[in-house]
């Protein structure tokens, strides 16, 4: 149908706003940018952008993910609309914002420099333009939702990890202690972990075993109600 059917309504501008997530072994962290143009040139920033006329919003987010991390094959996924009329003083702006999940080892150094970036403790994350501290609140409340009864902590990881690596992860996600006994006998059970003829020498001389996400199972599994925690 032509635009022009539609010329007396309003046109808004329809943005993404991307909150990628990454763990380093003890701590998830957040990914942000100094922000290289008006309106709020200079403060910490998402990494976001306008969708294309030619493209989806899932489209952009992709998009503007690979631009900022040079990766494909990105956990992600749509978070929420945020459309508070005033939320952005350059303009009448919807975002649609998304949150990713990334091995913090694979974002190079280069991107880091290229996009004036750097990664945040959530717990230092400082005071970021328009809502997206809201966004990133948000999208660490569903995180913690998710990850008691759904594997999306194991995006987050390297492919091949310890037990003690796994609930370090857990135990970041959900800001908590938790009982090393039996957070070990709680995933060992699940029949979901493929444990390897290798270990990780590096934290102890005894070394802990390696293992990986067994994602097949995990599908043959999931109409049972799996939770991890």
């Amino acid at each position: 149908m032509s635009i022009v059917h539609y010329e007396k309504y309003d046109s808004l501008l329809v943005a993404v706003d991307c909150i990628v997530f990454g763990f380093d072994g003890s701590e998830l962290k957040a990914l942000l940018i100094k922000r290289d143009f008006e309106p709020q040139i200079g403060k910490w920033s998402l990494m976001g952008g306008f969708i294309h006329q030619d493209e989806s919003a899932d489209d952009a987010a992709v998009r503007i993910l690979n631009r900022l991390t040079g990766l494909d094959n990105i956990y992600m996924e749509q978070l929420h609309c945020f459309a508070d009329v005033n939320r952005d003083p350059g303009g009448r702006v919807l975002s649609i914002a998304y949150f990713a999940l990334i091995n913090i080892n694979d974002y190079s150094q280069q991107l880091m420099f290229t996009h004036n970036a750097q990664w945040y403790s959530l717990k230092d994350v400082p005071e970021l333009i328009f809502d997206h501290n809201t966004m990133m609140k948000a999208a660490l409340e569903h995180i913690r939702s998710k990850a008691a009864n759904h594997p999306v902590g194991f995006a987050l990881l390297p492919a091949k990890f310890t037990l003690p690596q796994l609930q370090n992860l857990y135990e970041a996600i959900y800001d908590s202690k938790m009982d090393k006994r039996n957070f070990s006998r709680k995933l060992l059970s699940l029949n979901i972990l493929i444990k390897l003829n290798e270990k990780d020498k590096a934290s102890s001389k005894k070394g802990a075993f390696y293992y990986i996400f067994d994602e097949e199972n995990y599908k043959r599994l999931e109409h049972e109600g799996i939770k991890f925690i």
